[in-house]
């Protein structure tokens, strides 16, 4: 099994009410699975659940496209047909999860809305859940809490919330690498905190970790992954500068790329200044010979 990625933020969703007050015997019991390892354990050795959670980065891999699905409306989709001249970002969660879905999803929302890009036009959006048990009821109940949220034009479109089977969900999450294991004792699932963003032909093209994700980081993804066909000229510019770091799923700025940047505008703007001087110059000579002519009559 490879190592996790340093920038990885694998979490439990674990109970919400854990509280220094006294609390009901129910919501005591819910509280300690994940939470605590067992008495003569350091509390550094992790839980053995957690070994089977994380990212397995496997870049340049496609998907399988015949997957089915049942979108938000209940009607039956297959995940080709999210993928045609978009970039498609991809967020597996579950819409029961008490605590770090809302916070993963929260931060996608967060991140499209610091962005200049509408999702149904410049990319589209898809998350699908990881519990087999939940409903198309539930998938439209979030994305209505999304919308809520993302106010921009065109966004129903290019947002999609899914439910499947559970051999769909295991053929997603193993083509994307997400793995997660889930806990009977609490009825909750394990699983890390990422979104991937995907060329149009469903190719993974970038992992972001955690539960909120740099709008800068997400829009030059985006860009990476239709091969500059959207963004702009300052968005090309970024990506000579930042490169991205699969450890840390985040961009980076390049040290040696802006020193070469700084060089060529150094070039260019010297080279601008020797212009304007010579054709400065070259209009006073032309002003000053005629007059000069005029004198010697």
């Amino acid at each position: 099994m490879a190592p996790w990625p340093r920038g990885l933020v694998t979490a439990v969703c674990g109970c919400i009410a854990i509280s220094a007050l006294a609390v009901t015997p129910a919501l005591a019991q819910q509280s300690s699975p994940l939470s605590v390892p067992p008495p003569g354990k350091t509390a550094s050795e992790q839980i053995p659940m957690l070994r089977e959670v994380g990212i397995d980065q496997k870049l340049d891999s496609r998907l399988p496209l015949d997957l089915h699905f049942t979108d938000e409306t209940g009607q039956d989709v297959t995940l080709g047909q999210y993928f045609s001249k978009k970039p498609v970002v991809l967020a597996l969660v579950y819409y029961e999860c008490p605590m770090l879905c809302t916070l993963v999803i929260n931060g996608l929302v967060g991140s499209l809305e610091g962005m200049n890009l509408i999702a149904g036009r410049e990319y589209d959006v898809v998350v699908a859940s990881i519990d087999p048990g939940e409903t198309p009821a539930m998938a439209a109940e979030r994305k209505q809490l999304f919308l809520k949220r993302y106010s921009r034009p065109a966004q129903a479109s290019g947002i999609h919330f899914l439910t499947g089977r559970e051999a769909s969900i295991q053929a997603l999450a193993n083509a994307v690498g997400f793995r997660y294991a889930y806990d009977p004792a609490i009825d909750q699932y394990a699983h890390p905190a990422a979104i991937t963003v995907l060329t149009p032909d469903a190719r993974i093209s970038r992992y972001l970790y955690g539960i909120e994700f740099s709008p800068r980081d997400l829009k030059l993804a985006l860009v990476e992954a239709t091969d500059g066909r959207i963004g702009t000229m300052i968005d090309q510019a970024l990506l000579f500068c930042y490169h991205y770091d699969p450890e840390t799923g985040k961009y980076g700025l390049v040290i040696m790329n802006m020193i070469r940047l700084a060089g060529v505008a150094t070039v260019l703007l010297l080279g601008g200044s020797i212009f304007l001087s010579l054709r400065r110059e070259r209009r006073q000579v032309s002003a000053v010979t005629p007059t000069a002519t005029t004198g010697t009559r």
